[in-house]
């Protein structure tokens, strides 16, 4: 099936474009617009939100990390051997793909645990983050750069306790049994 202006024009009854036979040529239709159609929202898992979440923080902590090396004086100390207050170590390496590992694995976490240890490991892993984000405005000299950094990645972590916290519960079968339904109460 055709679409477009072309088939409109055919299936309108305009005829041949190029003729000049008054009887064959008509003048274009009037098109009534069609009322637009609202999209519709799917709902978002709870799972799917928190993976969302930590995949947004790790993109920030990354980033901040990233564009940090532009910061003056930055290269020259890694190049010397430190890192903020830090000697370069493999003790400071492992740690540090440690603090980065953790989040990472969070959004597999978020999507694979069952929902009650699901819902735990996110609430204790978020609220010990929190402490970790702010760590890194600590002494520094560009506070507007860190400063916004650290306010999104916290802002991003109360998203994920509000989530966790939040997660729907439902009624268990001991409640269920021995609860009436709605219609059974509203019938006697």
């Amino acid at each position: 099936m055709n679409s477009g202006l072309r088939a409109d024009m055919f299936a309108g009854g305009l005829g041949d474009r190029g003729s000049t036979d008054p009887e064959t040529t008509t003048e274009p239709m009037m098109r009534t617009r069609q009322a637009t159609t609202t999209l519709k929202d799917q709902p978002i898992s709870v799972r799917g939100k928190l993976a969302a979440a930590w995949t947004s923080f790790m993109f920030l902590y990354a980033y901040v990390d990233i564009l940090n090396f532009f910061t003056p004086g930055v290269i020259e100390d890694i190049l010397d051997g430190r890192v903020f207050e830090f000697d370069l170590s493999q003790a400071f390496s492992t740690t540090a793909l440690s603090l980065v590992a953790v989040p990472i694995l969070m959004v597999v976490l978020s999507m694979t645990l069952p929902a009650g240890a699901n819902r735990i490991a996110n609430l204790i892993v978020a609220s010990l983050y929190v402490p970790v984000s702010a760590f890194n405005v600590v002494g520094e000299s560009w506070t507007y750069f860190y400063g916004l950094g650290v306010a999104l990645e916290v802002i991003l972590l109360a998203l994920i306790l509000r989530y966790a916290w939040t997660w729907p519960r439902t009624a268990s079968s001991a409640t269920m049994a021995t609860s009436p339904d709605r219609e059974t109460v509203r019938a006697q």
